[in-house]
């Protein structure tokens, strides 16, 4: 009797550890955790998800085995048949959003379907430029990931992991333009995919990394390393993005990476405001009129106008803003500003994050 009290409790016990286990490992989550649409989100934010996902849950996914679009011109092959695939990156992270919102499975049967292609088909080549857009389906994971079949939950797992740490070996070995907004990129991709793994020492290798490029890439003054080498503030907005993203993926952990300053003093903060009075109009500057990059040029001659020297556009700060704002409220009126005087909408994921963030009863 004792006996088989003892192996029934071992049994309970064990039963116990699967399940906390299985809980924390569904509980795990990039940058939009379980709260992410639960209170109130206005009609307008639905009316930014809601049709579009509704246009797109019987859409056959399109994964590619690799991406490339970087350092390719408009009209060659491998470019335009990436850029059809990548189409997939904003509707399988719509349909997640709907899924969350409406809870009606048809969006999240059509968001599994959509992760499993990728995850089957692509093969990653851990070229930043190319996989960025890969932050869609990450953020897409978390809100369905703990209502996926337990197979398909393993073999997403699995793919998320690869990237993190093939991203992480990689910055760590070292790699092509290590300074650059390539790496900035490469952080953002390890970092909410490290988070998404759960696991303490990747997310630990991931704020490292993140520590390592503030330093790389941030000055004294504000500029980042791109700026002097490309003469755009376009490529100051690519830098800051990513980076920000990362730094929303620790805050959503209890972490804080934004306000981290490298040896020289520098900051994401303080980055952000040497931008502000280009975005609020106070400063102007000419876009890639000084570039040091011949691909800049190349690109203007086939027909980019965005790289041929012209006025920086200011929308491009909206979404930056908009990050920024989720980090620290004191930038949400710049951004408010700055979003009616361009009318250009804000994010809906971020927006949505934000009303999620917003005390309801």
């Amino acid at each position: 009797m004792g006996r088989l009290l003892l192996k029934t409790t071992w049994l309970a016990a064990s039963a116990m550890i699967a399940l906390t286990a299985s809980a924390a490992h569904a509980g795990d989550y990039g940058l939009l955790g379980p709260t992410f649409g639960k209170g109130p989100v206005s009609p307008a934010l639905k009316a930014a998800i809601l049709p579009h996902a509704e246009a797109a849950v019987n859409r056959p996914p399109g994964a590619i085995p690799q991406l490339h679009t970087e350092g390719t011109l408009p009209g060659k092959g491998i470019r335009e048949i990436s850029l059809k695939a990548k189409e997939d990156q904003p509707i399988v992270l719509n349909l997640a959003i709907a899924w969350r919102l409406t809870g009606d499975r048809r969006f999240l049967d059509a968001t599994g379907r959509y992760l499993e292609n990728w995850a089957d088909v692509y093969q990653m080549s851990f070229n930043p430029i190319d996989e960025t857009g890969f932050d869609d389906l990450i953020m897409a994971t978390d809100l369905v990931e703990a209502d996926l079949p337990p197979a398909l939950r393993a073999k997403v797992d699995a793919f998320w992991r690869k990237m993190a740490v093939g991203y992480l070996d990689a910055m760590e070995a070292g790699t092509k333009n290590p300074q650059t907004n390539w790496q900035s990129h490469r952080v953002k991709l390890a970092a909410m995919t490290a988070f998404q793994t759960g696991d303490a020492k990747i997310i630990a290798r991931a704020r490292e990394a993140f520590r390592r490029q503030i330093t790389a890439n941030l000055n004294a003054d504000g500029t980042v390393w791109d700026f002097h080498e490309r003469d755009a503030l376009h490529y100051v907005t690519y830098d800051l993005d990513p980076l920000m993203m990362a730094a929303l993926s620790a805050q959503a952990h209890g972490q804080d990476w934004f306000t981290w300053k490298n040896p020289a003093g520098a900051n994401l903060p303080g980055a952000l405001d040497w931008l502000a009075p280009y975005a609020t109009g106070e400063k102007t500057h000419i876009e890639f009129a000084n570039s040091k990059v011949q691909f800049d040029r190349d690109r203007a001659g086939a027909g980019q106008g965005e790289y041929a020297p012209h006025p920086w556009d200011v929308s491009n700060g909206v979404s930056t803003y908009t990050l920024a704002s989720l980090l620290d409220p004191r930038y949400l009126t710049l951004r408010d500003d700055l979003a009616a005087k361009v009318r250009k909408k804000p994010p809906a994921w971020a927006e949505i994050l934000r009303a999620s963030r917003m005390p309801h009863n």
